[in-house]
């Protein structure tokens, strides 16, 4: 019984010591890069934001004002997102979430786009809107869903996803994101507006076009 019960303990002794380095990782990325640093005197930034001195926090360090107001809607899309993270409050810094609000026009869009840092869940406040996302390679699969005022759809971090409005008038949503500072990829802006430009030979032959058309799209997007 002695030596069953040494060998017991010695079993739970080798989990202890095993058990941390089993669940340890690395932290997510809360930015597109963090190259190292050889000195200090090159150190500038940390994966995140540095932490206020906590008696100098006061209770506008965790307010934002004003997001139940419309915005405009100017780009060519037709929408307007309006984004509350850790650059504009700076409460949240490591909470890992993030709010934004989209406006959008009528027959307005927010384009296939990407988190690469987040999940979002979103909530429909006024209008109607066709939502949907799609899966990695290979299946590529199409999942789209309208959704009326109050309704609710998930987008699984890092996969495309976009908003239409198909309402008769304006539309706005609501959207929480699990990151701080979940990061934005706009497909069509990211790939024909790249810069410097990306080689049009190349995208001429991801997307079987003509490479005239390739141009021609880059120059739309030229920043």
């Amino acid at each position: 019984m002695a030596m069953k019960s040494l060998s017991y303990l010695a079993v739970l002794s080798l989990l202890a010591l095993t058990l941390p380095l089993a669940i340890a990782s690395d932290p997510s990325q809360l930015q597109d890069f963090c190259v190292s640093a050889n000195t200090s005197a090159n150190g500038i930034f940390v994966n995140g934001k540095f932490c206020k001195d906590p008696k100098l926090v006061t209770a506008d360090d965790f307010f934002f004002s004003g997001l139940q107001n419309a915005r405009p809607v100017t780009s060519p899309v037709g929408s307007t997102v309006t984004a509350v993270n850790v650059n504009n409050l700076l409460g949240l810094n490591t909470l890992g979430i993030s709010l934004v609000r989209i406006d959008y026009a009528v027959n307005g869009q927010n384009p296939p786009h990407t988190h690469p840092r987040a999940t979002e869940i979103l909530v429909v406040e006024q209008g109607t809107l066709l939502v949907g996302f799609v899966t990695s390679n290979p299946d590529n699969r199409l999942f789209t869903k309208v959704l009326n005022e109050g309704d609710v759809f998930v987008f699984p971090e890092g996969l495309i996803h976009f908003q239409a409005n198909i309402g008769k008038g304006p539309a706005v949503a609501f959207a929480a994101l699990s990151s701080q500072n979940p990061g934005v990829i706009t497909i069509a802006n990211t790939v024909f507006g790249a810069n410097p430009a990306i080689d049009p030979t190349i995208l001429a032959k991801a997307f079987q076009l003509d490479p005239r058309v390739v141009v021609d799209l880059q120059t739309k997007f030229k920043k």
